[in-house]
């Protein structure tokens, strides 16, 4: 048996940019090479302590065992009490999914709604998995072009322009991964008046980002009285708790979708990590010290944007706006295609990666991954120093490309 065996499911499906640069990163600092990884999409911050106590009490109480597909009804709970909390939405406990993750979340619902060539409506940029889980499902990707000037904002113009017959989902990231744009309240509203004039279209919102926003509190378009039976929240507990390797989102939706995507996860993956659930039901409860953990991760992650921004603005030809949520710059690098050292030229956006890999030691992700190949993403997760020391060797070797 060979390749020949695998499926077309299986060969169209392209690998994770993101993870493909992590891994290839990970294998030259394995010869000793000093990488500076800026490709990584989770917090360098540590998992709080009161978190982690929660799993090791989890274990001591002997809770090991297989969970409830749609998760542990405490939990379930406290996800429904933290959305009217922190959200003003009201769910049932019912209504609430637990998975492994909030890419599961995401790839449930997708799965679930979707028949051969429906159309999902997608803003480019888009997290790298969107277009291949859409096509996973059957699905056609409709592609909505923005603009490092509008700050990759669109308009329910834009929206309406693409709307057809077999349009069923329109997929929303606020703040997004990877232009860390943040849509108002206004601006939501203005998608919600538009969707009102087409009840038939369900709207996928990824809110994983929710906590790390510099504009302050957090909108949801679910919040808008005719919106929240249209609309299905995906979040977690990944980026906001620094919780990556426990592997927890969760959805909030119409009890219709919940129960489909109950049916489905029970026949892929069964219930979540009983003792990764527990820790998340202590991060979900409001304490003193969940308020401080995420008060001094945002601070240090806007101190960290506001460094690596004024650092790039100085070098010549990066273009970047200053996004106002997740932990992501987005720069055009245009300037850089057709030049070269007299060796290499820059083609594209992958090409200036891979050279800035190689000649700078450091690894961002292509454009190409997230649907804007002008740009590149940097992802400034990681300690001051580093990404001090980032621009300075990146801005060295971009001087060599005339």
């Amino acid at each position: 048996m060979n390749g020949k065996m695998l499926s077309d499911r299986i060969l169209n499906l392209k690998e994770s940019a993101t993870i493909k640069m992590t891994q290839y990163s990970q294998e030259l600092k394995a010869q000793g090479i000093d990488i500076i990884n800026l490709s990584i999409g989770e917090p360098d911050f540590n998992t709080p302590s009161h978190v982690k106590n929660a799993a090791k009490q989890a274990i001591d109480n002997n809770i090991t065992h297989y969970s409830p597909v749609p998760g542990f009804n405490e939990l379930r709970q406290a996800i429904a009490d933290k959305l009217k909390r922190d959200n003003g939405l009201l769910y049932e406990m019912n209504q609430i999914v637990v998975s492994n993750g909030a890419k599961q979340a995401l790839a449930n619902v997708l799965l679930s709604v979707i028949n051969p060539e429906d159309e999902v409506i997608v803003p480019a940029p888009y997290w790298v998995s969107y277009p291949d889980m859409i096509r996973l499902a059957l699905g056609k990707v409709v592609l909505l072009e923005t603009t490092i000037q509008q700050d990759f904002k669109i308009k329910p113009e834009q929206i309406e322009a693409v709307i057809t017959p077999k349009t069923k989902v329109f997929l929303l990231n606020s703040p997004s991964n990877p232009s860390g744009t943040v849509y108002t309240e206004e601006e939501l509203a203005g998608f919600a008046r538009l969707f009102e004039k087409y009840p038939d279209i369900l709207v996928v919102s990824d809110e994983i980002y929710e906590h790390i926003n510099y504009k302050g509190k957090h909108h949801s378009i679910a919040a808008f009285n005719n919106m929240k039976d249209r609309v299905v929240v995906i979040n977690g507990v990944s980026k906001a708790f620094a919780m990556t390797g426990w592997r927890i989102g969760y959805m909030a939706a119409p009890l219709w979708l919940a129960n489909a995507c109950i049916k489905l996860q029970g026949q892929l993956t069964s219930g979540a990590g009983s003792i990764s659930q527990m820790a998340a039901l202590d991060a979900m409860t409001l304490l003193p010290e969940r308020s401080e953990f995420l008060k001094e991760m945002i601070n240090a992650f806007r101190e960290r944007r506001d460094v690596t921004f004024n650092l790039l603005n100085q070098i010549e030809g990066i273009k970047t706006n200053l996004p106002e949520g997740a932990f992501y710059l987005f720069p055009n690098v245009s300037f850089y295609f057709g030049k070269s050292d007299g060796v290499t030229t820059i083609h594209n956006s992958t090409d200036l990666c891979f050279y800035l890999l190689d000649k700078a030691h450091v690894a961002l992700v292509p454009g190409e991954a997230f649907g804007h190949p002008t740009c590149v993403r940097l992802s400034y997760a990681t300690d001051k120093k580093r990404l001090v020391e980032a621009m300075q060797r990146i801005k060295g070797v971009l001087k060599m490309l005339a």
